[in-house]
């Protein structure tokens, strides 16, 4: 169709009727060249997962399967589903699955009335209802086109597909497409991506792919001017260069002869000169007429001090804007030969005005930075990681406000109070103006560039609103009244870092000014210095930092934990002695002070709690942890921050706060300090989390398993996202998909059994620890060197976690527990020899007095482990950290590794309970993780779980199940020598999950026997629950294959962990919710149960001679509890909901009854016998409501008002 044609056909037709809505659609699609709206199907118009988890895809694409018969049609059903299991029907008016939603209103009011604007606003509101509830496997569509039919055409975008607020696109000076627009080809261009390709919409892709290019040249000017200038100086001046670069792209220096002024003059320098070596003169772009590289220096020095000052430039003949700030205060130029002026104009050639400031700093450090320079482009944090933090740490809170703000506003506009609804937005925005932000590990700024931009787009719709009551964002801009880059503070250590934040803010907040107002220049100065970026530690202050000395003065020093030599005699690699650096003394170390700001967010740096010293210093880390006592000592460096931002979050001096961390997280002196501020008072609640996420780490490019987490004041609810797939790249993100819970989220970042809660059992004490500690590989000898050490009878077979899940190496060790060096040289001296070359070098380093004189000796001597498995003629062992959680019997001869977990009991009884589905969901669910890999934390996993109230038919049951299980596993793996653990149980989770077994599998099927495996596990998990009561529970594991319980190895859905990047928990057969919530909540209650029975004196010791042998209690004369066969849960009467105060504004008003509503119905008078008040105030309750549904926040069914 043309545009003429269409034109004159919707003119004449006025839009009045919505009956002509599906003809206006499908003549726009012919005038945009793209397939109209097909059939709609009835028999798939909702897919059955719309009733299950909420499920929503980031950056989903649209699929084949489900609802594929309605991906793209007119009047497409959305079910709605309430909480008292009612449903109720909705309609999209044209739907297109992965583009976009399609609302259309016939609005009487004439266009650019407040009638009309409101009219619109509502239609929004419903479309982003209808996303809220599309079917979990489609996903949410990056798009909402709302439109009165044929006058105008509303865009609102949310790229990520994650759940984010939809929001005006391109901005909201320009998402509203009036129909006469439509014969401009950018905007039929704008409208048919819409249709056919709306990712490629995103800005943040676009500008991605330039931003990478800049990086790339700036880089290589930089390599050429660093062997003669320090990289700070490089840096500062590079930085200067590239902002002329910018203001040039975006008119903030003018054109001559139709070229920027900065290339122009670049340009220049590479033209013969006729003026003479001696002019200071250029004349830029005339006839090809140049001034001699020699004069770069005086003449950029020139333009950059009339930049700052706003004069008249001689070099470039024009007036300049005033830019001020500290940019050009101290303008160094670098002098540069002609061949690095032509590397400077290629990176000038760049579209400096497309480029992205959420990676650009990133990059722009990089290139700055000698040492990472050559990974330049490989690794940044992607965008839509960042929005994922940002999103619920900062805008959905300030976006729900301003929603109420704008629907009181609107109801005040419906009263005719005009002036005062202008005064409510007034205020709000005055609100969102002075509203900070601060981020306290700022780097090169993404997070808060991330955070400014979001800001920008909601201020956006808040002057719209102003508009429309009679206000501008120019005049507000021109008072000062703006979201600008002096409300978002950043700390970093990082000198070059904190410089180049402060210029990507300033970058970001200049391209928002032009993309929304034109070429209109900003209000002078352009550029101001707030100093909210400060250059200093953001966790440690100090009155001063000293090097350390002895009591004669001389300076302490300690290996550098890197240099390295060979050792003569046997040729490998030792410290190198003389690598040494000083130690550091730092006087009256004290928590850093942060500024004031109403939210916290950022991703602080990732070291290790055992990385700390090496990384950081001695002298640094034990400056640390005096001035933060309250912070366990084996907490991640993180943790100083989380610690940090909870206590002011808590002390109400802070909104919200939220931290990207590794996913180590969940570990127990990480989560230490979790629970430490969720049990508090007043307490801290996690408002959102995702415990296991993908990241790349910024400083080496690897990939990395993170957490996000979000704090805020109180006691409340809060949303926890699971990663459930991911895999394949989505742009510069792995495409991902989350799935949601609601509930208070415990300190293990879980919804549900506080698992994290629970206390540790007396009957369990000491039973369990970790394995040998070496501290020295020259411990570890094979078979051959053994025999050359003999005679020695302190040579014994070692067994670590690749032992256990692989094959045995068939290594021994050397264990000198409770000898004296002189007894052994004395009495073992060819050992003695081997470990004074092998492993006093590596101890002479070692700033630990005690281990530096007990060389011989293991780094922990491990006593505790050592008595409890004296006398055992076996005992139990557990990989700490494994993909499969399993337990197996070691011979009592066998010498653990540290990363096993020895739990000495010898009993069969034991293994059975452990092995079996009940505490291996207890374990995966009170246990960490390390990457993606399950980690088994014997004082999470071990010491609260409650063992079974057994009989002695259920205990000889699970013993006699438990010794086959075992001698199963062995006998299998003895025969076939290449068959591991890992593989038998690779191929039994493909048997639970129905996945074809590939021809290796099918190979370690008949090998291990996997079937049999299988038959042992169920009998295993059915005498086990039995023993606990619970049989009840089988009932709740479903029948399904992809859904029955793999093994006791599975792992959670909720856990959120995945085995590898095409991880479901379709594929790894994870067991049910149901079955796996009400086990927890049980084992949840039985520790409690217990507590309350060790506390009168009751205890069920596992091994009474070892745990308590001063006791003549036998086990079997305790008194047991009576455990019913089906646990009931104790019920008691629901409390009445409390009274709450009638709010006295409007705004407070709104939010507390869009706060009382629920998915169960509640008429007006219920409602209202929620508040306390006198006064009319009951009057204003049905236009509250009534404007809450206009906006798609509520909504009325058969039994009253439910949330929207």
């Amino acid at each position: 169709m043309q545009i003429d044609t269409f034109l004159a056909r919707w003119r004449a037709a006025g839009g009045s009727e919505r009956a002509n809505y599906q003809l206006f659609i499908a003549d726009l699609c012919a005038l945009l060249e793209v397939a109209p709206p097909q059939p709609a199907v009835d028999d798939t118009r909702e897919s059955a997962a719309s009733a299950s988890a909420n499920v929503s895809g980031a950056n989903v694409k649209p699929r084949s399967g489900g609802q594929s018969h309605n991906a793209y049609v007119f009047e497409r059903r959305v079910v709605f589903h309430h909480g008292d299991g009612s449903t109720s029907n909705g309609f999209i008016d044209c739907y297109k699955r992965g583009s976009f939603i399609g609302e259309a209103k016939k609005i009487r009011a004439g266009a650019e009335t407040r009638q009309f604007d409101d009219a619109l606003l509502r239609a929004r509101g419903q479309a982003e209802n209808y996303a809220r509830h599309l079917p979990a496997d489609e996903g949410r569509p990056p798009f909402l086109v709302v439109l009165d039919v044929g006058n105008v055409i509303e865009l609102y975008a949310e790229f990520t597909c994650t759940g984010g607020s939809y929001t005006p696109f391109p901005d909201p000076r320009s998402h509203r497409i009036r129909l006469d627009d439509l014969s401009k080809p950018e905007i039929r261009a704008r409208l048919q991506a819409v249709w056919q390709d709306p990712h490629s919409l995103d800005p943040a892709r676009r500008t991605a792919r330039a931003t990478r290019e800049i990086a790339v040249r700036l880089a290589r000017v930089a390599q050429s001017l660093e062997g003669k200038y320090q990289p700070e100086r490089v840096a500062a001046f590079l930085s200067r260069c590239l902002f002329s670069m910018f203001a040039e792209d975006v008119g903030l220096l003018p054109k001559v002869d139709n070229e920027g002024a900065f290339t122009g003059l670049l340009k220049s320098f590479l033209l013969p000169a006729t003026v003479g070596r001696g002019s200071a003169l250029p004349l830029v772009g005339a006839g090809g007429v140049g001034s001699a590289p020699e004069q770069f220096v005086p003449l950029v020095a020139e333009l950059w001090k009339a930049m700052d000052e706003g004069q008249f430039s001689v070099a470039i003949r024009a007036q300049l804007p005033r830019f001020n700030g500290k940019l050009f205060k101290q303008p160094e130029v670098l002098p540069l030969t002609r061949d690095q002026i032509d590397l400077l104009l290629e990176a000038a050639k760049a579209d400096w005005a497309e480029v992205e400031p959420a990676i650009f700093g990133t990059l722009l450090e990089s290139a700055l930075n000698p040492l990472e320079r050559h990974d330049l482009g490989a690794h940044y944090t992607p965008r839509a990681y960042v929005d994922r933090l940002v999103l619920p740490t900062v805008i959905e809170p300030l976006r729900a406000n301003w929603h109420d703000t704008q629907a009181a506003a609107l109801l005040l506009a419906n009263e005719g109070k005009l002036k005062d609804a202008a005064d409510l937005v007034r205020a709000w925005h005055h609100k969102l103006c002075t509203t900070r932000v601060l981020d306290p590990a700022c780097g090169s700024g993404n997070f808060l560039y991330v955070t400014l931009e979001h800001m920008k787009r909601l201020e956006g719709e808040v002057l719209d609103t102003l508009a429309q009551l009679g206000d501008t964002q120019q005049r507000l801009e021109v008072e000062g009244l703006t979201v600008d880059p002096h409300q978002f503070l950043g700390l970093e250590i990082n000198p070059r870092a904190a410089a180049i934040a402060e210029m990507v803010l300033w970058i970001g907040y200049l391209q928002w000014h032009f993309r929304t107002q034109g070429s209109g220049l900003p209000p002078s100065p352009i550029l101001r210095d707030f100093k909210n970026i400060e250059c200093r530690d953001a966790v440690l202050s100090a009155d001063a930092i000293a090097f350390a000395t002895d009591e004669a003065g001389k300076p302490l020093t300690r290996w550098d934990g890197r240099s390295t030599k060979p050792h003569p005699v046997t040729g490998e690699l030792v410290p190198d002695e003389a690598a040494q650096i000083p130690l550091e003394r730092y006087t009256n170390p004290r928590p850093a002070t942060w500024p004031q700001a109403d939210y916290i967010v950022g991703n602080p740096p990732f070291i290790g709690a055992a990385a700390m010293r090496q990384a950081l210093g001695d002298g640094y880390t034990e400056a640390l942890r005096a001035a933060w006592p309250a912070v366990p000592e084996s907490a991640d460096f993180v943790m100083f921050w989380w610690h940090h931002a909870a206590d002011l979050t808590r002390r109400g001096e802070v909104q919200r706060f939220g931290f990207i961390t590794t996913n180590s997280l969940k570990q127990t002196f990480n989560r230490r300090v979790l629970e430490h501020h969720l049990n508090a008072q007043p307490p801290l609640a996690l408002a959102w989390a995702i415990p296991d996420h993908p990241w790349v780490d910024a400083a080496s490019g690897a990939a990395v398993r993170i957490a996000m987490t979000v704090g805020q004041p109180g006691d409340t609810p809060g949303t926890l996202q699971t990663v459930v797939t991911e895999g394949g790249a989505d742009g510069d993100a792995v495409h991902i998909e989350l799935t949601e819970k609601t509930g208070r989220i415990h300190a293990d970042l879980s919804i549900g059994a506080d698992v994290a809660g629970a206390k540790s059992l007396r009957a369990n004490g000491g039973i369990s620890q970790r394995g040998l500690e070496l501290g020295s590989a020259g411990f570890i000898v094979t078979p051959d060197e053994a025999s050359r050490l003999q005679p020695c009878d302190r040579i014994r077979p070692y067994r670590n976690g690749r032992d256990l899940t692989d094959a045995p190496r068939g290594v021994l060790l050397i264990d000198l527990y409770g000898l004296t060096a002189d007894e052994t040289r004395s009495r073992y001296p060819a050992a003695y020899q081997w470990l004074l070359e092998r492993v006093k070098p590596e101890r002479d380093q070692n700033r630990d007095p005690k281990l530096r004189e007990n060389w011989w000796l293991h780094r922990r001597l491990r006593e505790d482990l050592r008595a409890s498995l004296a006398g055992q003629p076996r005992y139990i062992a557990t990989v700490e950290t494994a993909k499969h959680r399993t337990f197996q019997f070691l011979d009592a001869s066998i010498a653990p590794d540290n990363m096993l977990v020895c739990i000495a009991l010898a009993d069969a009884y034991a293994l059975g309970v452990l092995s079996s589905q009940v505490h291996v969901v207890w374990a995966l669910a009170a246990g960490g993780t390390l990457e993606d890999r399950p980690r088994y934390n014997k004082s999470r996993c071990f010491d609260p779980f409650p063992f079974p109230a057994a009989s002695p038919e259920q205990q000889a049951r699970i013993a006699a199940l438990a010794e086959q299980l075992d001698t199963h596993r062995k006998r299998q793996q003895a025969a076939h020598p290449d068959l591991t653990l890992t593989g038998m149980y690779n191929v039994l989770a493909k048997l639970r999950s129905g996945e074809p077994l590939t021809a290796k599998d099918k190979t370690i099927h008949e090998m291990g026997l996997v079937a049999v495996l299988r038959q042992l596990h169920d009998e295993l998990d059915t005498a086990v629950l039995a023993a606990y009561g619970w049989s009840d529970l089988l009932d709740l594991i479903p029948a399904s294959p992809s859904v029955i319980p793999a093994s006791p190895s599975v792992i959670p859905a909720q856990a959120g962990i995945q085995n590898s990047p095409d991880w479901t928990p379709a594929s790894a057969g994870v067991t049910a919710p149901s079955f796996t919530d009400a086990l927890l909540d049980r084992l949840v209650a039985l520790n409690a149960e217990r507590s309350r029975e060790e506390a009168t004196g009751h205890i069920r010791w596992l091994r009474p001679d070892f745990q308590n042998p001063s006791s003549a209690v036998n086990p079997e004369n305790q008194k047991k509890l009576a455990m019913p066969d089906t646990p009931t849960s104790a019920s008691t009467p629901a409390k009445p909901a409390e009274k709450r105060p009638w709010p006295p504004t409007l705004p407070e008003q709104v939010r507390a009854i869009a706060d009382v509503l629920s998915p169960t119905p509640q008429d007006e008078p219920a409602l209202a016998a929620r508040f306390t008040g006198k006064g009319p105030w009951k009057k204003r309750l049905p236009e509250i409501l009534a404007m809450l549904e206009a906006l798609g926040r509520a909504k009325q069914s058969d039994g009253g008002w439910v949330a929207g």
